[in-house]
C-alpha cells in the first residue's frame, strides 16, 4: 500500500533539504514516505548533478581557525562565488571543520563529507576542502593564530610556531605573513624547477642589458636572491622594510607556518 504523502512532510523536507516541492514529493514517493530515505535520495540526485560542477574554478571561500591552549587549527573551504561563502551555512560549516580539526586531527574534516554534500548541493557550486593545518606546539615554544575577517567570513588565516620568542614577537610574525604572504620556510622548500626557470631568465635579462660576460654570475645571484627574499619567510623584509623578519627575531627560530588565502 502507497504511503499517503501530506504537505506537510514535502515541507518538511523541503525545509530539511532545501529541494524543490516536486523533487521532494518524488523522493517521499519513492522512499514509501521514510523522510530519512527521502532525503538520502534527494542528496544522490543531487550529487550527481554537482558532479559536473567540479572543473569550475573555485578561487573564492571562507578561512576559519579553532585554538585551545598550545593547539590551534585551520581550515579553507573553497568555493566559486563570494555570495556563497558570506553565507551563514557556509560559515558555519568550515568553522565546525575547524573545530573538529582541532580536537580529533586534520583526517576529521573527512567526517564531516555529508556536510559538505548537502552545501554543494543547495549552493550548486564547486565546493571543496583546500588547505587544512593543525599545530600543536612543542613545550616552550610560541604559537599563534591569525584570521583577517572581512563581510562575515575569514578570508586570510595563519598559524605559525616560534622557538624562543615571545608571544607578542609570533603575533607580529603573523600579521606580516598575512601580509606578505610567504611560500617557504626555507630555500630548500622551493620547487627546483622554479629556481632554475628564475635562474634562466636572470642570465638572459642580463645578459641583455649588454652586462660583461665575467660579472654575469654575481649579478644572477644578486638578483636570485632577492627572488628568494620574496619567498621564503625569514629572508622576508619584515612588513616589507629592510629588516628581515629572522633578523627582528634575532636568535629565535621558526619551527613552521601555515596560510589560506581567498583568491591568493
Amino acid at each position: 500500500m502507497m504511503a499517503d504523502i501530506s504537505a506537510k512532510d514535502v515541507k518538511a523536507l523541503r525545509d530539511a533539504t532545501g529541494a524543490g516541492m516536486m523533487d521532494c514529493k518524488k523522493a517521499l514517493t519513492e522512499a514509501d514516505g521514510d523522510m530519512d530515505r527521502a532525503a538520502q535520495i534527494l542528496r544522490q540526485k543531487g550529487l550527481s548533478k554537482v558532479a559536473t560542477l567540479e572543473d569550475r574554478e573555485n578561487k573564492q571561500g571562507a578561512v576559519a581557525i579553532a585554538r585551545s591552549g598550545n593547539t590551534a587549527a585551520l581550515v579553507e573551504l573553497k568555493s566559486e562565488t563570494d555570495f556563497s561563502a558570506k553565507a551563514a551555512d557556509f560559515v558555519a560549516l568550515v568553522q565546525k571543520m575547524a573545530d573538529a580539526v582541532l580536537a580529533d586531527g586534520e583526517g576529521a574534516v573527512s567526517g564531516l563529507q555529508a556536510d559538505l554534500e548537502d552545501l554543494k548541493i543547495s549552493k550548486k557550486e564547486n565546493i571543496e576542502v583546500g588547505t587544512v593545518a593543525r599545530f600543536e606546539a612543542a613545550e616552550g615554544n610560541v604559537l599563534d593564530a591569525y584570521l583577517h575577517v572581512q563581510d562575515g567570513r575569514g578570508t586570510n588565516g595563519v598559524l605559525i610556531e616560534i622557538q624562543g620568542a615571545d608571544e607578542a614577537a609570533a603575533h607580529e610574525v603573523a600579521l606580516h605573513i598575512a601580509f606578505a604572504k610567504p611560500s617557504a620556510l626555507s630555500r630548500d622548500e622551493i620547487d627546483p624547477e622554479l629556481v632554475e626557470k628564475a635562474r634562466a631568465s636572470f642570465e638572459e635579462l642580463t645578459r641583455k642589458e649588454g652586462k660583461p660576460e665575467q660579472a654575469v654570475p654575481k649579478i644572477v645571484e644578486g638578483r636570485l636572491n632577492s627572488w628568494y627574499a620574496e619567498r621564503v619567510l625569514p629572508e622576508q623584509g619584515m612588513f616589507g622594510d629592510k629588516e628581515t623578519v629572522q633578523q627582528k627575531l634575532g636568535d629565535a627560530t621558526i619551527v613552521r607556518f601555515a596560510q589560506a588565502v581567498i583568491g591568493g
